[in-house]
């Protein structure tokens, strides 16, 4: 027999093939059967839960420790709430469309994950990263830069919605998030995080416009629990109730370009 070889039939190199596809193939059914920790159950298309995961199925349940206390399992059974939709047609992979108000359906780009409700915190000493400049006076803005605060704010209408009231800043990175929002009394004279990527900063005018919603709409832009911190869920919501606007804030927006 040649070098290497363990029968007339086999040598190493084949085992060694063997192993290597065997390994793979392990490898691959491991990768899928982790991919069911998140997301599942499943939805399909008529809006029902299942449980078909396939040939992997679901992995055991695994225990997270949190850096700043607690803990978290995974896969979960988490409650299931139906989103209030309609399909524009009886078939299969047709358009889906919004019951009610579109920026507050949770569907398309008002979509949104139930995260944590708490805080996001910094690595380093667990504080809340996010928060209002009036809480933080270690930090500042730029003085080349428009300070908003003490201007108005319009929405696509430019129909004026409320005044800046305040700055919130994300400490870990030195950047501004959101603008606090004062609205009119018309609005119900509340207090409102608008995100600050969806604010044009217009200084010679001495205004902020958000071009995604309309000057109304800023009344339904969702509550936070504490009026000097946001938890992750609520800057899930937030976002999510501005980004539904791209498609929802008016009828025409919704309607095809031709």
């Amino acid at each position: 027999m040649q070098i290497g070889a363990i029968t007339n039939q086999i040598d190493v190199a084949q085992l060694a093939l063997i192993a290597f596809f065997l390994f793979f193939l392990g490898l691959v059914f491991y990768l899928q059967r982790e991919s069911n920790r998140e997301g599942v159950p499943l939805e399909n298309a008529a809006g029902e839960r299942t449980n078909n995961t396939g040939l992997s199925g679901l992995p055991s349940t695994k225990t997270f420790r949190l850096p700043h206390g607690g803990t978290i399992s995974a896969p979960r059974n988490e409650p299931y709430e139906p989103l209030p939709m309609s399909t524009s047609a009886g078939f299969i992979g047709a358009p889906i469309e919004p019951l009610g108000d579109g920026l507050l359906s949770g569907l398309g780009p008002a979509a949104y994950a139930n995260r944590a409700d708490v805080p996001d915190r910094q690595f380093f000493d667990g504080t809340p990263r996010i928060v209002p400049l009036r809480l933080d006076n270690e930090l500042g803005l730029a003085r080349e830069d428009y300070d908003p605060r003490g201007m108005i704010i319009v929405g696509a209408d430019d129909e004026v919605a409320g005044t800046i009231s305040d700055v919130w800043v994300d400490r870990s990175e030195g950047v501004v998030r959101y603008l606090e929002v004062a609205l009119v009394a018309d609005l119900g004279g509340r207090r409102v995080l608008v995100p600050m990527p969806m604010c044009d900063i217009q200084g010679h005018h001495g205004r902020v416009k958000v071009q995604l919603i309309m000057g109304e709409q800023f009344a339904n832009v969702p509550a936070l629990r504490s009026p000097d911190q946001i938890t992750l869920l609520e800057e899930d919501k937030v976002m999510a109730y501005f980004g539904g606007g791209l498609l929802y804030a008016s009828a025409a927006r919704s309607e095809p370009l031709i």
